[in-house]
């Protein structure tokens, strides 16, 4: 399964920790996290707050790249994009770079 790297970033402004709004959607959007996930056959393998940056880093798995643009399509993930700008990183494990390595001539 394809692993995907999100890191998002938000002003000082926009940040969850002193903006209402922000918190709000913030908190709605990890209520349903699981969910969501669950819903696209997604997994999250972890996630990360670097406060003092105001950066947020998840790494997640999808069954495919389709999964994972809907699973982004969702309306809670949608409303984060007001406060966050996104950059996103397909990414493959050891294993499949070992397949891909052995399949280059």
């Amino acid at each position: 399964m394809p692993t995907f790297l999100v890191i998002s970033r938000h002003s000082p402004e926009n940040c969850a920790m002193f903006n209402e709004k922000a918190r709000k959607v913030t908190l709605e959007f990890l209520s349903k996290l699981d969910g969501l996930l669950k819903k696209h056959g997604a997994k999250l393998l972890g996630a990360w707050n670097v406060s003092s940056e105001h950066l947020s880093l998840m790494v997640i798995e999808a069954p495919n790249l389709a999964a994972f643009e809907k699973l982004g399509m969702e309306p809670e993930l949608l409303a984060l994009s007001a406060y966050e700008t996104y950059e996103i990183k397909m990414a493959i494990g050891p294993e499949e770079a070992k397949k891909m390595l052995q399949q280059t001539k």
